[in-house]
């Protein structure tokens, strides 16, 4: 992970970011030039996987922790978001009420639940779309780090967790809306979500968020902290015998990953304009390490890269060929275990090389 990539892809992700938006907000809609409202989401939306795939990197490229479950950061901060979102519908929704959203009318809820007061405060719903991953992660890594379960099991565990909070969230007396979720939002700070100019500034946030989460990660795993991360990651035992806690180093950087998580969920919710607990779904976050996979695992570069070409390709094959792309997907996933073990970025890197 050089400098120069982190620098190019810095600049190529704000570059394209305000470059659509310029020409979405700029240009006519007749024009050649004009970037769709369609695509200013689409982009959008592959920057906050692209977040969700950087925090992954950060845990199994550095950490080698290898977890199935990082859907789940990802969806409660998308959730903390929705339930901000669904506090701005008020008096607009089909039964007009205020105070509760439609699916707590549709329920017969008398009052609203205790954990959704403060949501109509943007600030207080962005505090909790970080501090909720923080908190599970916090918890769960702390019982599984100190128990020292590494590994496969470790994989499985994390699996679990994400798979009982979709059967939680699928409960319509968990207060979530059920299966159906938290949908038809209207404003976000007082703008409208359906003009091209809050389209184009959640495009840009996206971006500058990414970016943020990158210099981030990039300092951590650079520092002197990540250096012992790695350590731990290739030699857990002999690091522990050197004096250092493996399970602290662990837990601090598998909280920052959720951290990282429930932003690119609360960026992603007002973009696509649903959360349901689909996204928890461990599904999600197998996808998830296969983004990291075939961009390159431990590189951080290359977990964004990867976010966004199968993300880009799923677009296509599933509106072109939707029978095969789970076949595709899972073609992808061995042809890079088996020859390209360095993902699309060790390969560029590698014939940067060997050109000098």
């Amino acid at each position: 992970m050089s400098r120069v990539s982190t620098s190019i892809c810095i600049l190529l992700v704000l570059g394209i970011a305000i470059g659509m938006a310029a020409l979405n907000l700029g240009t006519d809609a007749g024009s050649a030039a004009h970037v769709s409202t369609y695509w200013i989401s689409l982009v959008g939306k592959y920057l906050c996987f692209a977040i969700l795939a950087l925090a992954l990197d950060l845990v199994w490229g550095f950490a080698g922790i290898l977890s199935l479950g990082h859907a789940a950061f990802f969806a409660l901060g998308g959730y903390a978001m929705g339930m901000y979102l669904m506090r701005q519908i008020g008096t607009r929704g089909v039964y007009g009420n205020a105070i509760l959203p439609d699916f707590m009318v549709f329920l017969n809820y008398k009052e609203l639940p205790w954990f959704w007061h403060g949501f109509d405060n943007p600030a207080f719903a962005i505090l909790m779309a970080m501090l909720v991953p923080a908190v599970l992660a916090l918890i769960f890594g702390f019982f599984a780090f100190r128990s020292r379960v590494t590994g496969v099991y470790l994989s499985i565990i994390t699996q679990a967790l994400t798979f009982a909070l979709l059967l939680a969230f699928f409960r319509n007396d968990m207060g979530f809306g059920g299966n159906n979720g938290l949908t038809d939002f209207k404003d976000m700070f007082g703008y409208s979500l359906q003009s091209d100019a809050t389209r184009s500034g959640l495009l840009v946030a996206s971006a500058i968020f990414l970016v943020l989460c990158l210099l981030v990660a990039r300092y951590v795993v650079t520092s002197r902290f990540g250096q012992v991360l790695i350590a731990v990651r290739d030699t857990e035992s002999r690091t522990r015998f050197l004096g250092y806690r493996p399970e602290s180093y662990k837990l601090f950087v598998f909280v920052l990953s959720a951290i990282m998580a429930g932003i690119g969920g609360a960026l992603y919710v007002p973009q696509v304009g649903i959360i349901n607990p689909g996204e928890f779904a461990p599904a999600g976050s197998i996808e998830a390490v296969i983004w990291v996979a075939v961009g390159g695992r431990g590189t951080l570069v290359g977990a964004i890269l990867g976010a966004i070409l199968v993300n880009a390709g799923k677009t296509y094959l599933t509106g072109a060929f939707p029978e095969i792309w789970l076949f595709a997907l899972g073609a992808l996933f061995i042809l890079v275990t088996l020859l390209l073990p360095q993902g699309v970025l060790g390969l560029l890197q590698s014939m940067r090389g060997a050109k000098s």
